[in-house]
């Protein structure tokens, strides 16, 4: 499967698209960075400009292209402070989905705060556990704290360092008063949090996003031994990040712009970028900050490996029709036990009476579907669970399945518990002649088979039927007392008894 995941940041736009595997890796094949500084924007006007906003529609566009072109089958995109934060926010998203073709979710600052650590603890091995986290953004600063086991705490705070720089450095280099108003607000903002942070007893300090990574390619580029390949897992200490601190904010742009190792474009924001780090480094009490290269991007890329069902690995083209039946099921809190007992009950009637309902392989597949939903409507109530059931279905936008098969399955759950199919129904639809007769068949054997899971305890554990000309003979083999099972067979078997014109008649023994 290949994902494309779109960060939109409030310094740049990041796009990643890459390989996935169902065990949680992936592999990139794209990456992609536009600077478009949305972020000092809206920190000076409060919205986004008409020419931002065509910048950044241009830059999606250019990017939903490249995802194509790479064979990406999911475009995933989140949009962060900077657009959550623009009055005129939405608008540009909307401007973006009408224009571009891409639809982006703007997200909190604590889902990007989740979305962040999860992919810092796929990049990073925290040990000692556990580790305090730091994403230092444009517009917002994520802090968490968490294990290998997963996150224990975060907080989002408005500290990003483009609004930083255009609340605070007025002149260049900055001024001795703009300075001590800039650590003074950090400072009030992050002390609490500091304290918070320290009763979980972080044992090492991660940091991730660009800015931090400028400041490790600089200590990095100041070091005698050359600067590694890959930034990721490597380390800087407190020490060394002093000197480097006291250069840049003494510093006026033209001598910032010729520092080995800093983004050109980050040269008017590495000040607030560095006296953050600073306090940071401070409050926290840290010694030493590991560098993480991933970052938001690929949180949204593990995450959606995360959110897939095991068949969409598959290589079974129908893997996925499974796979949207088994996510409504869970989305509708289903009775799974009894669900898949009924459903293996259900093919095994199936497969015993061939001869006689003479139905397909994929009027198997329906079966096995409407057996597994057919209780999911008990969430809902359990009268009439068979309605709500069907209206679930039927709005329950299942992948993979044409709607002739959505209206036939919809059918078998609306009468899986009572009353005959009709040609028109409000919650099924219209039938044809031979549509119905399949619910019909289908229904039939689904009612004996939810019958014989009358206790739900599961006691069937076989079923053999023999069809004669005027009966069709069940027989039951099961692990207990099977007085409920066969009251509730017998319950449901007129429909089967109507359809196939036989009377039904169940035998139990005990498994052997």
């Amino acid at each position: 499967m290949r994902i494309a995941a779109v960060d939109l940041g409030s310094n740049s736009f990041h796009l990643l698209v890459a390989d996935v595997t169902a065990d949680g890796t992936f592999e990139p094949l794209v990456r992609e960075k536009e600077m478009l500084r949305l972020g000092d924007v809206v920190s000076r006007e409060g919205f986004v400009t008409a020419d931002a906003a065509d910048a950044a529609v241009n830059t999606m566009r250019r990017f939903r292209l490249l995802a194509e072109a790479a064979g990406a089958t999911e475009l995933l995109a989140c949009a962060t402070s900077a657009l959550r934060s623009a009055s005129n926010g939405d608008e540009v998203l909307d401007r973006i989905a009408n224009e571009a073709g891409v639809e982006v979710d703007a997200i909190g600052g604590l889902e990007e705060a989740r979305l962040i650590f999860g992919a810092i603890r796929a990049a990073i091995t925290i040990d000692p556990a556990p580790a305090v986290c730091f994403d230092l953004g444009g517009g917002s600063l994520e802090i968490t704290v968490g294990d290998a086991g997963g996150m224990r705490w975060a907080a989002s705070e408005r500290l990003g360092v483009a609004r930083l720089s255009a609340q605070f450095v007025h002149s260049d280099p900055i001024s001795d008063d703009n300075r001590e108003q800039l650590r003074q607000h950090i400072t009030t903002a992050l002390a609490p949090l500091a304290t918070e942070v320290a009763q979980f007893k972080p044992q090492m300090a991660i940091g991730s996003s660009g800015t931090l990574e400028d400041i490790a390619q600089m200590i990095a580029a100041r070091r005698k031994e050359s600067a590694p390949r890959s930034l990721n897992q490597s380390a800087f200490s407190r020490e060394e990040f002093l000197p480097l601190h006291r250069d840049l904010v003494e510093s006026d742009s033209s001598q910032r712009r010729d520092t080995s190792g800093l983004d050109t474009k980050r040269v008017e924001l590495i000040v607030a970028g560095v006296e953050l780090l600073d306090i940071a480094m401070d409050l926290f009490a840290i010694q030493e900050l590991t560098i993480s290269e991933w970052a938001l991007r690929e949180g949204i890329v593990l995450d959606a490996i995360g959110r897939h069902d095991p068949e969409d690995w598959s290589e079974d083209p129908r893997a996925i029709r499974r796979a949207s039946v088994h996510s409504l099921a869970r989305r509708c809190s289903w009775p799974e036990e009894h669900s898949r007992h009924v459903a293996a009950l259900a093919l095994q009637l199936f497969d015993q009476t061939a001869t006689l309902h003479e139905l397909s392989e994929t009027d198997r597949e329906l079966l096995e579907y409407a057996a597994l939903l057919h209780d999911i409507g008990e969430h809902v109530s359990h009268d009439d669970h068979d309605r709500h059931a069907a209206y679930l279905v039927s709005h329950g936008q299942l992948r993979g399945l044409t709607p002739e098969e959505v209206t036939i399955l919809t059918g078998v759950v609306r009468w899986h518990r009572r009353g005959e199919p009709k040609t028109s129904d409000n919650l099924v639809g219209d039938l044809t002649d031979s549509q119905r007769e399949v619910v019909r068949r289908l229904a039939a054997i689904l009612r004996l088979a939810d019958g014989l899971d009358r206790s739900r305890k599961q006691l069937v554990t076989n079923i053999t039927a023999r069809i004669d000309p005027a009966m069709t003979l069940i027989r039951i083999a099961t692990t207990g007392d099977p007085e409920l099972e066969l009251w509730g067979a017998r319950r449901k078997r007129e429909l089967f008894e109507r359809v196939y014109e036989r009377d039904v008649e169940f035998i139990a023994h005990p498994s052997e």
